[in-house]
């Protein structure tokens, strides 16, 4: 599989600089922005409703194994359980304490589930919003592993009934599932089972594998297309697993600047050392490429074509801030805008004395 940082490069020598980050047409801006996300949204929908259990076998990737269980915990029963306001509530009484020491380790930047221990190594299963991950503390140092398995095809039981780390292997019962919209709930997504009573093994080597000796597995770049054989993809002087924005370099220029001002804000909570939080963001624009954020961000190209595999059936973007217009009358003004899971904002921009002003032109909240 090519590399998504390659790809990407393709794609964006094949379209001006122009068309990567200016739309001109009425029609285009309004064919563009109406309903942005949610047409992202419908896309990642439509697509995954394509996959049936051959399917899903045939493109998982090479270092998973698959095992049908005559027992098992179903996808109806962990689900339901799971969100039982009783076991939610003991849950959560419980977590803290349980999961103290991999809280403190990783900052919060997972939820955990099925801790174990082996010698002085202490496992856990993570989630956030990239994906599922195998947590892992080593002599109080942290590290974590993505798995590659995307949530819109595999269900894993928050109750395992065994050890996750077993033989060399990591091994979680789940099903397989598709994404099932709610009616009524926008941008809400719920997931029913394809097939119940499935093994996802991966060998420990497999998963641990870091090529270029950055931080980040090389799943985890394949996945989200980073250069597993570089520890710095963009060639900026910082490895990826420190760098902020490591697929591009960062650059100075009033563009790059408005891109910034609309990133979305955490107020004071600093993010920059939780090298496990991305935004991911869909875009080909190169300013938007070069912006310097405040915290670890990605891109994933507009056309599906040039997506890794594992971004072309998870929706992992949040947010998302489109392309620009140029006001025919005054060189100085712009028009963009910017969007979250329930809620769109449009903006006038007015590049003046150095900086940007920005005014609400429009937009919604759900």
């Amino acid at each position: 599989m090519r590399y998504l940082f390659f790809l990407f490069l393709i794609v964006s020598c094949s379209k001006s600089l122009e068309e990567r980050c200016f739309t001109t047409s009425d029609d285009i801006w309004t064919k563009y922005f109406k309903n942005s996300e949610d047409l992202i949204n419908d896309n990642y929908y439509a697509h995954a409703q394509k996959y049936n259990v051959k399917k899903i076998i045939t493109e998982k990737p090479n270092y998973l194994q698959i095992v049908n269980l005559k027992k098992f915990r179903s996808f109806k029963k962990d689900s339901l359980e799971s969100k039982s306001e009783e076991i939610m509530e003991k849950k959560w009484k419980e977590y803290d304490s349980e999961f103290k020491a991999f809280n403190n380790k990783f900052s919060e930047q997972f939820t955990f589930s099925n801790q174990q221990k082996i010698g002085n190594v202490m496992y856990a299963f993570g989630r956030n919003q990239l994906g599922f991950w195998l947590c892992k503390i080593e002599n109080e140092k942290p590290s974590a592993y993505f798995l590659g398995l995307s949530f819109s095809h595999y269900y894993i039981n928050e109750v395992q009934e065994k050890p996750i780390v077993n033989n060399g292997f990591l091994e979680l019962e789940g099903s397989f599932v598709k994404i099932v919209k709610v009616p009524g709930l926008p941008g809400y997504d719920d997931y029913s089972a394809i097939e119940d009573g499935k093994l996802f093994k991966i060998k420990l080597e497999d998963l641990v594998k870091d090529s270029d000796h950055d931080g980040y597995n090389d799943i985890f770049e394949k996945s989200f297309g980073l250069n597993p054989n570089n520890k710095d993809t963009d060639g900026d002087g910082m490895d990826d697993f420190n760098d902020l924005n490591p697929m591009f370099k960062s650059e100075k220029n009033k563009f790059t600047q408005l891109y910034e001002t609309l990133l979305p804000d955490y107020g004071s909570e600093n993010l920059s050392n939780k090298n496990y939080y991305f935004e991911i963001f869909i875009s080909d624009c190169d300013y938007f490429h070069q912006i310097s954020p405040k915290y670890h961000v990605l891109f994933s190209p507009e056309d599906s074509k040039s997506k890794t595999d594992y971004l072309k059936v998870t929706d992992v973007s949040s947010h998302g801030i489109g392309k620009i217009k140029r006001n025919k009358n005054n060189p100085n003004i712009f028009y963009i805008k910017e969007w979250g899971n329930s809620s769109s904002t449009d903006y006038s921009a007015e590049y003046k004395n150095g900086k940007w002003i920005l005014e609400i032109a429009g937009g919604y909240v759900i």
